[in-house]
């Protein structure tokens, strides 16, 4: 019990408000609103567990006492927000990649970097890169904005802090430098992700490929985008998936531009009714495999 304790009394110690999670879990201890007693902090009215996390020490040893209750960061308040990057899990499709190289693709396709910061490594494998929001901001918890197997926890959310256990291993942390600003491209990006306009296919590029080949690629890019388009809901994913990896092949033959395969399938899967977080990470991953299973290949007409 004195484990976590320390634990909790470690995290508030940096000024980031902790409440008890069940041991050995990552659910909440405390009561929810079905079953608040409307006493204590609830008088006026029931609190949600962020409202209730507290640095106040006396409060911290008054609720470890009783249990060894795991350590809950509550992020908003903590003015955090930490990038949660995710192993793949058993149930997820082969060549699913782990959140941590969906954003370093992300980094590299932007031109953009990322600081070294306060890092937290998972039970699971993942790892949770805490950063600094900037002031006067409200970001709120979402998830695969920046792409499949990366959620964000700020604003009504929480991650478990380092010290506290799963049946499968330990939160520690990895990196125990302040975290760092979160940079301003993520900043845009988590509260008012780009979306695709629907627009026309380009016409093609100087240097492009020529005659059959060219009328072939041209033909697989409309078909592709149209299949994604009308694909209905419950399979959408899925078609987006194939006709990436369809196209794929003819980025890697030289017969497509990356850029306008990935306006076109945004553009689809935009249509089809998909949000950018379902889209963007999907597109990411099913053209680079594609591209490196198909480099040096050519179309045929």
């Amino acid at each position: 019990m004195n484990e976590m304790l320390n634990a909790a009394l470690a995290t508030a110690g940096r000024g980031w408000p902790v409440i008890p999670l069940r041991p050995g879990t990552k659910v909440f201890a405390l009561h929810g609103e079905t079953r608040c007693p409307r006493t204590g902090d609830c008088t006026a009215g029931h609190l949600k567990p962020e409202q209730r996390a507290t640095t106040d020490p006396d409060r911290i040893h008054s609720a470890w006492a009783t249990r060894a209750f795991n350590v809950g960061l509550a992020t908003g308040p903590a003015g955090l927000v930490v990038i949660d990057l995710d192993a793949p899990k058993p149930a997820d499709p082969p060549g699913t990649h782990h959140g941590r190289d969906v954003l370093h693709n992300l980094c590299t396709a932007l031109g953009k970097t990322l600081p070294d910061t306060h890092t937290v490594a998972t039970p699971s494998g993942g790892l949770h890169l805490y950063f600094t929001a900037p002031p006067g901001t409200r970001i709120h918890s979402n998830q695969d904005i920046l792409g499949r197997h990366i959620d964000h926890r700020a604003w009504g959310g929480y991650v478990v802090a380092p010290g506290s256990t799963l049946p499968h291993g330990r939160y520690q942390t990895s990196d125990d430098r302040p975290p760092a600003p979160l940079p301003a491209w993520v900043h845009a990006w988590l509260t008012a992700p780009p979306r695709i306009k629907a627009v026309p296919l380009r016409p093609a590029p100087s240097g492009a490929p020529v005659g059959r080949r060219a009328a072939y690629a041209a033909a697989a890019l409309r078909n592709e985008r149209r299949n994604v388009e009308t694909a209905a809901e419950g399979g959408r994913n899925k078609v987006l998936v194939r006709a990436a990896r369809a196209l794929g092949r003819l980025i890697a033959s030289g017969d497509l531009d990356r850029s306008e395969v990935e306006e076109a399938l945004s553009w689809g899967a935009e249509a089809a009714g998909l949000k950018p977080y379902e889209y963007r990470s999907a597109i990411t991953s099913a053209l680079n495999w594609s591209i490196s299973n198909n480099t040096g290949t050519r179309a045929t007409a």
